[in-house]
């Protein structure tokens, strides 16, 4: 058994992940304001397939990143937003996974049935807002992170591509 460490074993060793580092918040916030009125441009059957459940309020809690998303998928008045963990806000459902795992149920290519079901998810609250929601997503003609990718040009088509390697491997 070999068990010399590998190069940067010491330095890993010493930093501290990636969800516990401090982060401005401020600065994602028009970005994710850009995004969902993006999405919602693009897929305005996303929004009419929710029903009831586009009054919801989401918080979608990236258990690797430091912050959870706010979501009400209400087209007058679309809220995506960052925000702190220690100060979420009052919502009816959410959802927790890491960042690899909602992203391979926001990308269109893998069944999404098997990733909502899995033990990778936790969700609490309304539980048939938070199905509606992945059926919604589930029916998305394309894909939404090709879309937001888009946004950005090269740059987001390049990160889309690293973020894909990383929820799905290097052979996605």
């Amino acid at each position: 058994m070999n068990t010399t460490p590998a190069p940067g074993d010491a330095i890993k060793r010493h930093l501290p992940d990636l969800a516990d580092l401090p982060m401005p918040l401020l600065p994602l916030q028009p970005v994710l304001y850009r995004i969902v009125r993006r999405v919602a441009a693009l897929h305005p059957e996303l929004f009419e397939r929710l029903g009831k459940h586009q009054r919801t309020s989401f918080v979608i809690d990236l258990t690797d990143m430091p912050f959870a998303l706010h979501l009400r998928p209400y087209l007058p008045s679309l809220i995506l937003r960052a925000v702190k963990r220690d100060r979420l806000p009052a919502h009816q459902a959410s959802i927790s996974g890491d960042f690899k795992t909602l992203m391979r149920l926001l990308d269109a290519d893998e069944d999404g049935d098997a990733i909502f079901f899995s033990r990778d998810l936790l969700i609490e609250g309304d539980t048939e807002a938070i199905v509606t929601l992945r059926n919604a997503l589930d029916d998305v003609e394309g894909s939404i992170a090709e879309d937001v990718a888009e946004m950005f040009g090269a740059a987001g088509r390049l990160a889309l591509t690293r973020l894909r390697e990383m929820a799905h491997g290097p052979n996605h």
